[in-house]
């Protein structure tokens, strides 16, 4: 695994915006947990930063009050999904994280799932649905197709946000419908048993590298939004694989962010097949989650480096799109 530079001089990055909050229907988390986790962090280390919420200012403002590099904390819709990112090109401001893109492909697991297919990655089989076009008869159709359990989820939100799994026919419509509140495309994915993995990325290409792998024991195996932010029974394990499975895991979630065009830092969930030990990729997070539970600064840990060291490496990673 690469070591991280560390030697940076916090004033030399300049004034620094933390975008946290944003109007998605995980701004709760980014601006209660997140965005003020690496605002304290930042600080700390000497970096004159500053919250900034887009959906109470205009991101204009960034400019006319002279902010020299973002620190993207938001999560979800208009925070990881290209559009925040193409104002901060318009504008010339570097930011944390992903490009244009990226982010827009990364967001859309749909479309994440073809280009990981195309690249031989493996992901779990899957259906899509229309909102447009939920009907009873569509929806009985996919357990036939995928078999059961299914997950049911809306392809362009995080955190859990309106999952299902659907353990027979009579939940199937419910459960199309709950993912349907939250998006107009509905993913049903083949359900793999076994252990939730994540595996943090940082870098960029060559000279990208993987974190340690975090195994997610979750009580009751739901590892919802509740468990996610609100409770301290889920358990966040580094080193419990054993060395081949990790080295393989690490492998795959490298090759899924390098295929993305991913950048600065992400994070890959991973399910792991019990009867075989197959690792199979569900999803890319390009703005992960900072808080007290988050993986990300877990997985650091392992790899000895702290929060306030990781913040303070992601700011200095900030650029723009074909900028070095």
């Amino acid at each position: 695994m690469t070591k991280l530079d560390l030697n940076i001089d916090p004033k030399a990055l300049g004034k620094v915006a933390v975008l946290m909050g944003g109007d998605s229907a995980e701004h709760e988390v980014s601006l209660t947990m997140s965005g003020p986790g690496v605002l304290a962090a930042l600080l700390h280390s000497g970096v004159d930063a500053h919250a900034f919420n887009p959906a109470e200012r205009g991101l204009h403002k960034l400019k006319a009050e002279g902010f020299n590099r973002c620190f993207i904390a938001l999560h979800g819709r208009h925070g990881e999904d290209g559009t925040v990112q193409g104002a901060l090109e318009l504008l010339g401001i570097p930011y944390t994280g992903s490009g244009v893109l990226a982010s827009a492909i990364a967001i859309d697991k749909i479309m994440t799932k073809r280009l990981w297919l195309a690249d031989g990655l493996a992901t779990p089989r899957y259906a899509q649905l229309k909102k447009s076009d939920i009907s009873r008869e569509r929806c009985m159709a996919i357990p036939d197709q995928l078999g059961l359990p299914i997950i049911v989820k809306p392809p362009h939100e995080g955190s859990s946000m309106g999952i299902s799994k659907v353990l027979g026919y009579s939940q199937m419509l419910d459960a199309v419908q709950l993912a349907a509140r939250f998006d107009d495309e509905i993913l049903c994915e083949e359900f793999i048993d076994g252990p939730e993995l994540t595996c943090p990325v940082l870098g960029e290409g060559d000279t990208a590298f993987a974190l340690p792998v975090v195994c997610i024991e979750a009580e009751g195996g739901n590892y919802d939004y509740q468990n996610k932010y609100f409770t301290d029974t889920t358990r966040y394990l580094t080193g419990s694989l054993d060395a081949a499975l990790e080295v393989e895991v690490r492998a795959l979630v490298l090759a899924a962010y390098k295929s993305l065009g991913c950048r600065g830092w992400g994070r890959a969930d991973v399910m792991l097949r019990k009867r075989d030990n197959k690792p199979f990729l569900l999803e890319m997070n390009t703005s992960p989650g900072m808080t007290s539970h988050s993986l990300v600064p877990i997985s650091a840990k392992a790899a000895g480096i702290s929060y306030e060291q990781l913040c303070l490496w992601l700011l200095s990673q900030a650029r723009l799109d074909g900028k070095a």
